[in-house]
Order: structure tokens, then C-alpha cells, then sequence
């Protein structure tokens, strides 16, 4: 298995992530990508995911994007060439919280995407509440064969077609999945099928049930991947194949 979306670097793990990285090792995953979400964190994403061989994507979260220096981009890009960097990420729009204004939201945004064309890395996103622009941005600067993800898709069977059909995108599928009130999403992961799915935690967030409630960690998306293999009618191994398939052609792994 392939966790797409992960913070082992968070400092939640600091007490314990050799056993935290061991146990996801033991249960089966055989990669990891931790996800920075400004300058200062994808440093220190890089520099603790080093000693496990943990991939690493590099950005600027949207909740971050009202401290953003003006010259983000180029930091970013300076940080392109350490070691497990293979994305940029996690940028998007999030109007659920608007934590940083929308309009800013968007510009460091874009600039994310105009980096990744540059240098030809996939992109990860954080989509919430803001469909409409965020497509309206990918209108305008994605660009026929570039690759991303849209991490920890909750949307409709229609935002699912729209992000996968018209602009190739992938879609991250977490613990959200398992949770009671999650109807819609699995009605749409039903509907578009695997071939686009990734699996994912976002740990320490969003533990799947039956662990919901406790911190999430990566070995707990074997929990995922098995619900939704029997969304799917799949076998737990063809499932965990596809979706292996997928992230590794995602993120050049």
C-alpha cells in the first residue's frame, strides 16, 4: 500500500515516529509521501522524512497562503532538489475556513501550479468549499499533461467526473470514506471506479473507522483501502494493486 498523504513530520509524531513508521511498514506500506503545507514545515518534512526514505511534496496550504512571502515560489523551488522531494504540495482554495483571503488563496495558488509546470512535478491540492473557482483556476493554468491529486476528495459523483474528466486529475481517498455520514462520496468512488483513486491518511488527521477518534498514523489506511475494495467488489489485493499503480504512475515513484 501507498499512503499518497501523509504528515508523519507533524510534531505529533515526535514521541514515537520510528514505531509509528515501523508499524505502517509491518502492515504493508511500502511508501509514504509527507506533505508540507509552508516554507518552514516542508523543511522539516524533508529533513525528518530523510533517515525513513519518505517521499516528500513541498507547498504552501492554502490556510498558509496569508503568510506567504511574496517570493514563494522561488523557495519553494530551491527546496526541489533535496532529497524524496517529488511534488508540490499541498496547495488549493479553501473556503471553508478562510483562513487566509481568497484572493490570496488564489495567487499563491497559481504560482504553485506555474511552478510545477516549470519543473514538471505533480501537484497535490486542498479543494474545500470552492469548486467553482478552483476549477476556474485549473482553466487557466493547468495544462494538458500535467498530473495531480485531489487530496482527500469528499465531493459528488459530479465533481469526481469533473476533476478526473477534464482536467486527468486523481483523486486521495481517505478515512473519510468509512464514516457513517460519508454516503456521497462512496456513491461517488462507486460511480467513476479505480482508476484514478490513490489511497491516503492525512495523519495525524481523519483516522478511519474503527480507529476513528484516536490520531491517525499510516498504517491505519489498510482500514481504507479495505472499504473501499468492497465498494468496489474487489479483493483487498487487487484493490491495493490499482490504487499502487495509480500513485506510483502519479507520482513517478
Amino acid at each position: 500500500m501507498i499512503d499518497t498523504h501523509c504528515h508523519v513530520h507533524d510534531k505529533q509524531f515526535d514521541d514515537d515516529r520510528d514505531a509509528v513508521v515501523a508499524r505502517a511498514r509491518e502492515t504493508g506500506v511500502t511508501s509514504m509521501i509527507t506533505i508540507g503545507e509552508d516554507i518552514a514545515d516542508s523543511r522539516r518534512a524533508i529533513a525528518l522524512a530523510e533517515p525513513y526514505e519518505i517521499s516528500v511534496a513541498v507547498g504552501i496550504h492554502p490556510h498558509e497562503a496569508k503568510s506567504a512571502p511574496p517570493n514563494a515560489a522561488a523557495e519553494l523551488r530551491a527546496l526541489l532538489d533535496a532529497p524524496g522531494v517529488i511534488a508540490i504540495g499541498e496547495t488549493g482554495l479553501d473556503y471553508y475556513y478562510d483562513h487566509s483571503p481568497r484572493a490570496r488563496q488564489a495567487e499563491v495558488l497559481r504560482s504553485q501550479i506555474r511552478l510545477a509546470r516549470d519543473v514538471g512535478l505533480p501537484v497535490v491540492f486542498h479543494h474545500r468549499d470552492a469548486f467553482d473557482d478552483f476549477c476556474s483556476i485549473l482553466r487557466a493554468d493547468w495544462t494538458k499533461g500535467m498530473r495531480g491529486v485531489v487530496h482527500c476528495f469528499t465531493g459528488t459523483a459530479a465533481e469526481a467526473r469533473a476533476f478526473i474528466g477534464e482536467f486527468d486529475l486523481h483523486l486521495g481517498i481517505g478515512g473519510v470514506l468509512t464514516f457513517p455520514n460519508a454516503s456521497g462520496l462512496r456513491e461517488a468512488v462507486i460511480e467513476v471506479g479505480p482508476g484514478r483513486l490513490v489511497l491516503e491518511t492525512d495523519c495525524p488527521y481523519l483516522a478511519p473507522v474503527p480507529v476513528r477518534g484516536k490520531r491517525n498514523e499510516p498504517s491505519f489506511v489498510a482500514h481504507t483501502a479495505a472499504k473501499l475494495a468492497e465498494l468496489l467488489g474487489m479483493t483487498r489485493d487487487d484493490l491495493i494493486a490499482a490504487t499502487d499503480e495509480n500513485a506510483k504512475a502519479l507520482f513517478d515513484l
